[in-house]
């Protein structure tokens, strides 16, 4: 009922502007006259930039345009035509690691989720960097630019804590709407995930957890509606923004409305293997991977298409339907929020970054910690005619996630590329847009840039205690095209997850995929000339491996890297 109450003091707030623009007979709502365009334009260089964050949830690689995809995202393909484009970005494995690191500049295994709060192992539990929420170690994104001056606002999956205390509220953020766990129901019904712990999805406004959501609640649209209604409300007091919008969209389950629902009927009978050959080709000829790149081989746990049942690729088809109708949907609305920069006189002024916080989704609704089976989930209704319906839980599988990858192999919860690498588009102030960059990049290079572009330096303390220095680096000067790299040949990036094991220096990659989806043997790939990882290179350069292998040991004593027994 708060949340309601705040959209319609919203509503009639906005009613009391245009009323007042009426009184004026349309002209500037302020007394000031407007500036000549020199005048306005020199304004605008000395004012400090608005950020637009906006991540979304278990996109793959290829689903948008820009990326080599055949969905249809026509707003995020304008970022792109006016922003830079990298190629080669990466991520965690996961949702709340990635999350961490944006927010924190540094490593997940410091910043509190080296592993997600619901999948620690009991070695894991209660020692340090392993909190399950964002630490104190750790000064948020949020905190810092709110610090220097900023307004904060968050609309969307938070997944760094849903304890009192550790809500976005409590790490910088003056206004939020936020969904705090790492999946849930589109609609108002509150449905978690899990049927162990999260049935009931957890939402918050501000520090105040809800009990229940609008009659018309859809989520991807109302995350939207309160980043465009929180900026609004500030308006005018000479003060920059910061709006953190973290879509849900296109995690399952799979839910959309008309006319999105329907706008891909037919288009993916002929299955995944296809679509990811056909995204494989677009990618080539983007420029994103090679040409002759090889293609990985369909993993040994999918079943060809060819293979399936009339009834088996009719489901997965439409699940495929339904899952880019959420993609298209999810564009319009993050067109939404540009359209009303645009309309209140700040896109100009304002950084907008999209990305992906990991790969697709390779498991299925029944594969969710205790589903299968479960009272709690045969109360869903996943035939064919109610998936992307209410009272649906349906996600569309491994072979969609392979296909969403396109030329990169595997998915999420692996370490390999089609799990860590995300899309990255940067558009705005400072940046001189309409070209790729192949850079190597990482998640935690996010906060520096940011922090970088408002002027502001990273604090070594807050509230009195000590932080951990950021660890990445500012993509400022890619940005501005006055370098071509971010990290040095010589210096080592290493990540991890769930016993999933990388480390990249320059062009080459080691990389170690933990069960079920891989062996747990290191291997080692050329990632600039095969990004599919499909030629292990581990017998021809054994030193290079070991070298690789010798930084990641040293990357995992530095950081704290519990690894858990195998199962």
């Amino acid at each position: 009922m708060r949340y309601q109450k705040a959209i319609l003091i919203s509503i009639l707030a906005l009613g009391m502007v245009s009323l007042q623009a009426c009184s004026d007979g349309g002209e500037s709502r302020s007394a000031t006259p407007a500036p000549a365009p020199a005048a306005e334009a020199a304004a605008v260089k000395e004012r400090r930039p608005n950020i637009l964050l906006v991540m979304v949830d278990d996109m793959g690689w290829t689903d948008i345009g820009p990326f080599g995809g055949e969905i249809e995202t026509p707003n995020i393909d304008a970022l792109a035509e006016r922003g830079v484009r990298f190629s080669d970005f990466h991520v965690s494995v996961s949702c709340s690691p990635t999350r961490s690191m944006l927010m924190s500049g540094t490593d997940n295994h410091l910043a509190g989720l080296g592993n997600m709060g619901e999948m620690l192992a009991p070695e894991q539990r209660g020692e340090p960097g392993y909190e399950g929420y964002l630490n104190d170690r750790v000064v948020s994104l949020a905190e810092a630019l709110q610090g220097g001056g900023y307004h904060t606002y968050m609309a969307g999956k938070w997944h760094l804590g849903h304890s009192a205390g550790q809500y976005p509220a409590d790490r910088g953020f003056e206004q939020s709407f936020s969904m705090l766990l790492g999946g849930a129901s589109y609609w108002r019904d509150m449905f978690g995930m899990l049927a162990v712990h999260e049935e009931v999805a957890e939402y918050v406004l501000n520090d105040e957890q809800l009990e229940s959501l609008p009659a018309d609640f859809y989520a991807t649209r109302n995350f939207a509606d309160f980043v465009i209604d929180s900026i609004r409300s500030d308006r005018g007091d000479g003060n920059p923004f910061f709006a953190y919008l973290a879509f849900t969209s296109p995690h399952d389950p799979l839910h959309v409305p008309e006319p999105w629902a329907s706008q891909y009927r037919g288009a993916y009978d002929e299955g995944y293997e296809v679509l990811k050959a056909r995204r494989t080709a677009r990618a080539i000829e983007l420029g994103l991977v090679p040409d002759g790149a090889p293609v990985p081989e369909r993993h040994p746990m999918l079943p060809a298409w060819d293979s399936l049942s009339d009834d088996e690729k009719a489901l997965g088809s439409r699940g495929m339907e339904v899952y880019a109708g959420m993609v298209t949907n999810m564009d319009y609305h993050f067109g939404r929020v540009v359209n009303f920069l645009k309309d209140i006189g700040e896109y100009d002024n304002t950084i907008i970054l999209f990305l992906s916080d990991n790969g697709p989704n390779p498991w299925s609704s029944e594969d969710y910690p205790g589903n299968e089976g479960s009272e709690w989930f045969a109360q869903f209704d996943n035939d064919i005619d109610n998936i992307g319906h209410p009272l649906s839980h349906y996600a569309y599988g491994m072979g969609w996630g392979s296909a969403s990858a396109g030329p990169l192999d595997l998915f999420k919860m692996t370490v390999g590329q089609g799990g860590i690498r995300s899309p990255l588009i940067v558009a705005g102030p400072g940046v001189e847009g309409g070209r790729q960059t192949d850079a190597f990049s990482y998640v935690t290079d996010v906060m520096p840039t940011l922090l970088d572009a408002a002027g502001i330096e990273a604090p070594n303390e807050f509230n009195g205690n000590e932080v951990e220095p950021i660890r990445g680096r500012s993509l400022g000067p890619v940005l501005a095209d006055q370098t071509d790299r971010v990290y040095g040949p010589d210096d080592f990036v290493s990540g991890e997850m769930q016993n999933g094991k990388w480390t990249r220096q320059g062009d080459y990659k080691a990389v170690s995929v933990s069960a079920p989806y891989g062996t747990g043997e290191w291997k080692l790939f050329n990632i600039a000339d095969d990004p599919g990882e499909t030629r292990d290179l581990a017998n021809d350069e054994p030193e290079r491996l070991a070298r690789l292998q010798a930084a990641w040991d040293l990357y995992a004593e530095d950081v704290g890297v519990i690894l858990t027994s195998p199962k």
